[in-house]
């Protein structure tokens, strides 16, 4: 069974495919259990529990929740950013969907706010500022959550920046605004009370929001595990898109020590297409599907 517990939507994240399309291309890649997991939203679970359904495919409602953590041992004791996946929950759970909406409502804050940065920098270099209506025009282009992959995606429409990569290295690092203040406790707390499972997205992701933040040290990544994290959390996603195979073998040594679920994703985010190509191993699904 191909397994991909660990995919973006364009309709309510950061990706480039809708939830129809990413069902579609699903059974045409012979998954058989996938997730969804956008951005601090789940308001496409419904209607990918349906489709998938249709199509055969065994599914578990996700979310990504990204959460402020700190450790007196690492970065000077200042926050840190972690990505938590949150699985078979209820969808309907209202403290779930209340604190979404909430985090939501401050995503368009956080924007406007960055806009207000960048403008700072285009004075510097005798650039036309954004205005209220270039936001309006993000807010629109998102069709899920609004976050700095759609700034970024607006300043390469207007030219101002070749690609992405770019617009994050010129302006949306220097201009960032910090997220919503989530805490690990809060946001487990949230997810079981709802009925799901937490597990700990990419810890060693070396270009994401990970534990390398802190450390590069794989043990030294367990240890703060151990110390801070195993009592608020289920699981660790242990294959991944960006995984060295060592990265693999130490969380999969670490999550059987200490019973924890494991899980594994591509982390598509649909450009390209890398649905399905993560090599999960099928015990996996035994943890999903009875």
């Amino acid at each position: 069974m191909i397994i991909d517990l660990h995919i973006h939507s364009k309709t309510c994240s950061d990706g480039n495919l809708s939830v129809e399309e990413i069902i579609e291309e699903a059974k045409a890649r012979n998954v058989g259990l996938m997730s969804i997991t956008d951005h601090d939203s789940i308001g496409c679970q419904k209607q990918a529990m349906t489709l998938a359904q249709k199509n055969g495919i065994h599914y578990v409602s996700g979310v990504e929740l990204n959460i402020s953590f700190l450790h007196p041992n690492f970065c000077d004791g200042k926050p840190a950013s972690l990505d938590l996946l949150g699985y078979q929950f209820d969808i309907n759970n209202k403290a779930l969907k209340k604190k979404l909406e909430q985090i939501g409502e401050y995503r368009e804050e956080r924007a406007a706010k960055i806009l207000e940065n960048i403008n700072a920098e285009f004075k510097k270099e005798g650039l036309k500022n954004l205005t209220k209506n270039d936001l309006i025009k993000i807010q629109n282009s998102a069709d899920g959550v609004l976050g700095r992959p759609h700034i970024a995606d607006y300043l390469v429409n207007k030219n101002i920046v070749r690609d992405r990569q770019e617009a994050f290295e010129k302006y949306l690092v220097k201009c960032n605004v910090p997220k919503y203040p989530l805490y690990l406790e809060e946001a487990s707390s949230l997810l079981r009370n709802a009925g799901g499972i937490v597990v700990l997205a990419h810890p060693n992701d070396p270009y994401g929001t990970s534990l390398v933040k802190l450390t590069n040290s794989l043990q030294e990544q367990t240890t703060i595990i151990e110390d801070s994290l195993l009592t608020y959390i289920d699981g660790i996603e242990c294959w991944h898109s960006r995984n060295t195979a060592e990265t693999t073998d130490h969380y999969v040594t670490f999550s059987k020590k200490h019973g924890l679920i494991m899980t594994g994703g591509s982390d598509c985010h649909q450009k390209p297409i890398i649905m399905g190509t993560v090599k999960v191993p099928k015990f996996v699904a035994k943890q999903f599907i009875e």
